[in-house]
Order: structure tokens, then sequence, then C-alpha cells
């Protein structure tokens, strides 16, 4: 049984007779009635009841049509679904990320998108770098929002957003009030960063980033999430390297405030599988894009 054997029995059924059926398909008449006996065979049941005047459905025939009906608009909709989704209008979008693309315009971005696409079903999946990396490989996710690592050749990755650092600290420290802070003055302070399991990459920059200023930081405590380094440095635990998009943590109890001179930056990365370009996953970097753009803005 095929979807044109069907959609032949459906327009007979309906029609109740042939010639109208035929030019209903834009087929001849006997070319329908030979589809129709030769559906019947490969069945095994006479589905249209015939003589020289009429045509019936028979109990069998009249079972089909309905189920016809169900089969080809379901047929219908798969087709549909497959275009749109070739045109990125429908399907599922699986999306890895780290912490931090929460206020790099991630939420907005989704949202906007499925107002637009309500066909397409997004999945955020919270993940680091080395997480996102695999997931791409394994096929479980379809991109990624990620910071810098070693990437294997089936992964590619392209900066989306790049932005420096900032002094993060206590609003009640003693520089907490200044335009820019030299590096140096942090020298004696205790310091809250990332365990170099979590992020090699950025343990390792701040580290020389201080190094470079002249001194060895001293790490009083460790975090796995940016919020939480924030929110450690607002009780009075120490000070922080934090990327500038973390301004819009509205703590009171904290100051951001630039650095003097060159500094480190953060960047974030698109992670896709290589060679692939998905309609769907390609107009979700657009709308991310944008929701960046909109976002508070960031020194170049």
């Amino acid at each position: 049984m095929d979807l044109k054997q069907l959609r032949y029995f459906v327009a007979v059924a309906e029609e109740l007779h042939f010639g109208r059926a035929a030019k209903r398909l834009f087929i001849s008449q006997p070319a329908l009635s030979f589809d129709i006996r030769k559906f019947e065979e490969q069945l095994g049941v006479q589905l249209l009841a015939r003589t020289n005047k009429s045509v019936a459905l028979t109990n069998a025939g009249q079972a089909l049509l309905g189920e016809a009906h169900r089969l080809l608009l379901q047929a219908s909709e798969a087709e549909r679904i497959t275009v749109r989704s070739a045109h990125g209008l429908a399907g599922r979008l699986r999306i890895g990320f780290v912490n931090s693309m929460l206020y790099r315009g991630m939420p907005q971005a989704v949202r906007r998108f499925e107002a637009d696409h309500p066909g397409v079903e997004i999945v955020l999946k919270e993940m680091n770098t080395s997480e996102q990396v695999q997931a791409i490989q394994r096929m479980q996710i379809d991109m990624g929002y990620a910071h810098w690592g070693n990437f294997p050749s089936d992964v590619t990755s392209t900066t989306v957003f790049s932005e420096p650092f900032l002094c993060c600290l206590p609003a009640d420290h003693a520089l907490a009030k200044k335009r820019k802070v030299d590096l140096r003055a942090l020298a004696q302070e205790p310091f809250i960063l990332f365990p170099r399991t979590v992020s090699p990459h950025y343990h390792d920059l701040i580290i020389a980033q201080c190094v470079g200023a002249g001194f060895s930081p001293l790490i009083r405590h460790e975090a796995r999430l940016w919020q939480t380094v924030v929110t450690m440095v607002g009780f009075g635990m120490g000070v922080a390297l934090v990327p500038y998009t973390l301004r819009q943590i509205h703590d009171p109890r904290v100051s951001f405030v630039p650095l003097n001179g060159p500094t480190l930056r953060s960047d974030v990365l698109l992670l896709r599988r290589s060679g692939d370009a998905e309609p769907v996953a390609n107009r979700f970097v657009e709308y991310l894009r944008d929701a960046g753009q909109r976002a508070p803005a960031r020194p170049a």
C-alpha cells in the first residue's frame, strides 16, 4: 500500500464515479480503474461495488476510507514539516551553553526565536566546554556556546562575543570607587577563581595576567560559576577578575572596575560539527547575535 494508491482510492470513494475521479486526478479513466483493481488484489478485498450505472463503497472500503484520510493527512503534515525544517522553520534545536550565556542574550534570543518559529522546539543544556565538544561529537546537541579550548577536527569554532575582563570588588573596598584599577594593586588581595579542572583556559589566563603584573595571586576560594564568584565577592570573601557581561548582575554589594592597560579578554565561541549547516541552527545564530547586540554595550 502506498500513498498514490490511497489518493486514487479516496478520489473514487468521494466521487463515486471513475470518470469524475480520473478528471480530478488528471489521469485517464482506464488507468485509474486498473490501479484500483490492482490495489484491491494487493489487499485481497473488494473496496468498491461496481455496476454499469453506479459505484458504491463496500464495508471494507468504508473502513479504509477513514483510515486513508488520516494517513494522507499525516503524510501531508510530515511533508510540510520536512520542507519547513529544510528552510529552518521547524524541528528541534538542542543547544549547549555555558552559564554566562544567560547574560549574553540567550534567554531573549530563545523567546524571540520560538515566537517567530512556533514549529521549532529549542532544548537548552548547560554544559562546560569539554562536555559540549563531546556532546557535539556524539550528536547529542546540534550546537554549543562555550569558551576557548582545544577542539578536535570534527568540531569547528567561531568567535561570537569578545569582551574584556573587569575587576570585581566588594562595594566597600578601597578601590571600588576608582575609575580604573591597576592589577598590581591587588597583589595582596585574596582571589576567588575557577578550579583549573573546571576551566583550565581561564584559570591559566588569569594566573598569567597576574604574574605578568608582577605577582602570583593568592587563591583563597574556588567557585564553578561566574555568578557564584560575584556573589562571594559581594560577601567580602575576596576579589576576582570577571567578564564584562557580568556587570548585568546588579548586586549593590559589588563594584565592577575596569583594569588599567591591556587586559585579557573573554571570548564566547559557537561550536558546530564540521560541515554542519542546518538552516534552523543558522537562523538561531542570527537571533543570538542580535540579542547580544541589544544587551548592555560592551567596550571593543
